[in-house]
């Protein structure tokens, strides 16, 4: 287990993440809220680059227009 900290809520319902934590997760965070608990957990950015090349594409200039075209507007 991590490390465990208990920390107070401030008047404006605020709750202050110790610095080391913020670096380390980031400024963001997702709070959840369950039957018996409240749970918060970073919330990361996906990695957008695990997509690439998962995609082959073989057209090119004009048939890429025209293929776009045809999924805006199929007749």
């Amino acid at each position: 287990m991590g490390t465990v900290e208990v920390k107070r809520v401030d008047p404006q319902g605020r709750l202050v993440l110790p610095k080391s934590w913020r670096e380390k997760w980031g400024n963001e965070v997702i709070v959840v809220e369950l039957e018996d608990r409240i749970e918060i957990l970073p919330r990361k950015k996906p990695r957008l680059s695990r997509f690439f090349d998962i995609l082959e594409v073989e057209l090119k200039g004009e048939d890429i227009e025209k293929e776009l075209l045809k999924d805006i507007n199929p007749q």
